[in-house]
């Protein structure tokens, strides 16, 4: 058994214990790499397809790769599924089985309890399982980002092991249950996913390249565009099994799309009395009340003029952009509100787009003459009411989509969207980066 020879320093485990990752996408091959270059003796596979594929990508590493699960399970001491939380059931039933005698056991996926239900299932009774999930994407640096461990099943020697060979990330572990999890994750990312892919939708609808638009240049707008591109140039099934799987996340999405319906509503039948007490008794209950605070100065905004101004993919100058009526974060702030849920509980949880859409938001709510304007502007102009339709539209779709359960609507959503803006990403991605990168230096202390 694994637990058997816990005795000692790490270094000592190096020299007698394997892990074993089953699954090589995007995540499956940065915890691999990573893991191995730490000094880890690490077995991995992925679909038999690919089996000489990956032989060659990884020739010139320790990493060993094997033809199938089953190869991986019967010799590595802890072993990590790695794949979509739709298939985790289907793999664990087919790898479970070839399990090492003692063997520690966990997932990597974004919904824990599809996962946790198939390990218990699937695996022998003598296995340990003691859960993972990192909250980033592969191409941000692990370092400082929140890693969640989940004990389930095992003694504390299990879970001190796991958290040793995960160290090398340089990650924020938080010990969590995977209930827990799974709330805290539909708290901090489901609405933010179904925020940008619906403004997606919504551009494409438009036929339009928002970063083109007079109208969609500089401030909020470049983390609006670049974040919307940066989930785009991910695979779907990064937000569909979150979204779908995870019961929180769907009612969460539900009463977004509720929220964008309901203000849009209130705008165009000119309810302005009540669309503006509607959005200052959210603001009061997310930020407490806008107009009760002194106007914050430059310096204490997350998010400032000259760094959002920093990371555009337009060119357009800032005297000729024009007041958006911000109903994608007037959505988000209403949605908080009706399901009382306050953003920055679990910010421990946090991931880095996460807090991107919290520091744009704050910086819209947190400034009361900004806010007022935005909520003139929704009631009184009528420059982007064609964009708020089309945007009430795609909310309403992806909420339908993962009210459905279904990841074949949802793919086909996604994968259409995401034809459209294609040429973008490179350049967004890289963009997105160093906004990320800025943001978290200006916030680390």
């Amino acid at each position: 058994m694994a637990t058997t020879r816990m005795n000692g320093d790490s270094s000592s485990w190096k020299e007698t214990l394997e892990v074993g990752i089953i699954g090589l996408g995007d995540m499956g091959k940065m915890y691999a790499r990573r893991i191995s270059a730490a000094g880890w003796k690490v077995n991995a596979c992925d679909l038999p397809q690919k089996y000489e594929a990956l032989k060659q990508e990884f020739s010139d590493t320790n990493i060993n790769i094997l033809q199938n699960g089953h190869l991986v399970s019967r010799r590595s001491d802890y072993i990590m599924y790695s794949v979509e939380a739709e298939y985790i059931d289907r793999v664990v039933a087919m790898y479970g089985p070839s399990t090492k005698l003692g063997a520690i056991v966990g997932g990597q996926t974004s919904c824990k309890a599809p996962e946790i239900a198939a390990l218990e299932e699937h695996l022998p009774p003598d296995t340990q399982i003691v859960s993972c999930h990192s909250l980033h994407g592969p191409s941000v640096s692990p370092r400082g980002q929140p890693l969640v461990l989940i004990s389930h099943r095992c003694t504390p020697e299990a879970t001190s092991l796991v958290r040793s060979i995960l160290s090398c990330f340089d990650s924020k572990i938080v010990e969590l249950s995977a209930k827990e999890h799974d709330r805290i994750t539909a708290d901090t990312q489901a609405v933010t996913h179904a925020a940008f892919l619906s403004m997606g939708v919504a551009w494409a609808a438009n036929n339009q390249f928002p970063w083109e638009v007079t109208r969609y240049n500089g401030g909020i707008e470049n983390v609006k565009i670049n974040l919307t591109l940066r989930i785009y140039s991910n695979k779907w099934h990064v937000y569909a099994g979150l979204a779908i799987l995870n019961p929180s996340a769907r009612k969460q999405i539900k009463q977004y799309a509720s929220s964008v319906t309901e203000l849009y509503k209130l705008i165009i039948e000119r309810r302005a009395e009540e669309f503006t007490n509607r959005i200052h008794e959210a603001a009061r209950f997310v930020f407490g009340s806008p107009h009760s605070i002194n106007p914050l100065t430059s310096d204490e905004l997350l998010l400032r003029d000259e760094v959002l101004d920093r990371f555009s993919l337009g060119s357009v100058p800032k005297d000729e952009r024009t007041p958006n009526s911000h109903l994608s974060l007037l959505a988000i702030v209403d949605c908080w509100w009706k399901l009382r849920i306050v953003p920055y509980d679990h910010m421990i949880c946090s991931t880095p787009l996460f807090r991107m859409w919290l520091g744009v938001t704050e910086y819209l709510f947190k400034q009361p003459q900004l806010l007022d304007e935005c909520i003139r502007i929704a009631l009184t102009d009528d420059t982007f009411r064609s964009d708020d339709l089309e945007f009430t539209f795609a909310a309403r779709g992806w909420a339908e989509c993962v009210g459905f359960g279904d990841f074949g609507s949802y793919r086909k959503r996604f994968e259409a969207t995401q034809g459209f803006f294609e040429g973008r990403f490179e350049e967004a991605t890289k963009i997105g980066n160093e906004m990320i990168a800025t943001i978290l230096a200006h916030t680390k202390d």
